[in-house]
This record gives C-alpha cells, sequence and structure tokens, in this order.
C-alpha cells in the first residue's frame, strides 16, 4: 500500500466536511478493472466497435467510476475506521477513455446514536459535468 489512511474519529467530523481527489482513466486502469470484474464489453474494450456506437469511442465502465468512492470512504473520509454500509448510484453522463474525473465526498449528515455518516458523492470530469452522484452512509468505527 503506498498510501495511508486517515484516521477520523466521529467526533472530529461535521457537516459541510469535504474532500476532493483527482484520477485519470487510462489504458491500464480500464483492463485492469476488466480483468477484475470480467466485463470486457466492446464499448469499453474495443476501438472500432465504440467508434461505431452513439458514443463515438470507448466508454469507461460506469462501476469502474463507482469504485473510486470506495478510496473516498476507505482512505480519506473518514478513512481507517470506516464501514461502508450502503451507496446509491446514479449515472448520470458517460465517461471516456482519457478523462480525468474529480471524485468529491461531502457530509451532509451525522447520526450519533449510529456514529453513521452520510456523504453526498459525486464524481464530476475536468470540464465539471457530473458523471456520477449518490449518496453513502458510512459507520465510523471506533
Amino acid at each position: 500500500m503506498t498510501e495511508i489512511p486517515s484516521e477520523h474519529n466521529f467526533e472530529d467530523l461535521f457537516i459541510g466536511q469535504k474532500i476532493t481527489f483527482s484520477q485519470k482513466i487510462n489504458e491500464s486502469i480500464l483492463t485492469d478493472f476488466a480483468t477484475i470484474s470480467g466485463d470486457f464489453n466492446p464499448l469499453h474494450m474495443n476501438k472500432e466497435y465504440a467508434a461505431n456506437t452513439n458514443f463515438g469511442k470507448r466508454v469507461c465502465h460506469g462501476m469502474l467510476l463507482a469504485s473510486f468512492f470506495s478510496q473516498l470512504v476507505g482512505m480519506y473520509l473518514p478513512g481507517k475506521n470506516s464501514l461502508y454500509f450502503s451507496q446509491s448510484l446514479n449515472f448520470r453522463n458517460p465517461c471516456y477513455l482519457g478523462d480525468e474525473i474529480v471524485v468529491e465526498g461531502e457530509i451532509i449528515e451525522k447520526k450519533s446514536a449510529l456514529k453513521l455518516i452520510t456523504l453526498k458523492t459525486t464524481i464530476h470530469n475536468k470540464t465539471g459535468k457530473c458523471l456520477i452522484d449518490g449518496i453513502a452512509k458510512v459507520i465510523v468505527r471506533e
């Protein structure tokens, strides 16, 4: 592991707290995800096939993008003390091979009795177009 996760405690987290990071979607990431998921759909993997669709070029797997929410929660907000409870996903626009994405999470609710935080999660491309949004619920462990 090349990074050490943050270690936020429930009490230290606050509504409005945000974290963002960016990631370039390159051939290696796409191929690794296809291998792990078993999804080799030609829309994702075949340049010639994708060129003849209404997208005009290769489209990143939606679930590959969504997997960056795991990095958001497990490494940054809250980090080491997190336990994913749920995640909703709305796929708004396609992401293409070569795009740079911006992943963001913002705490919008805290439930002290459960030590549960609710995050608004979004992924945008560099032009600001929303690609995915949703809501994550995360238990903050002791």
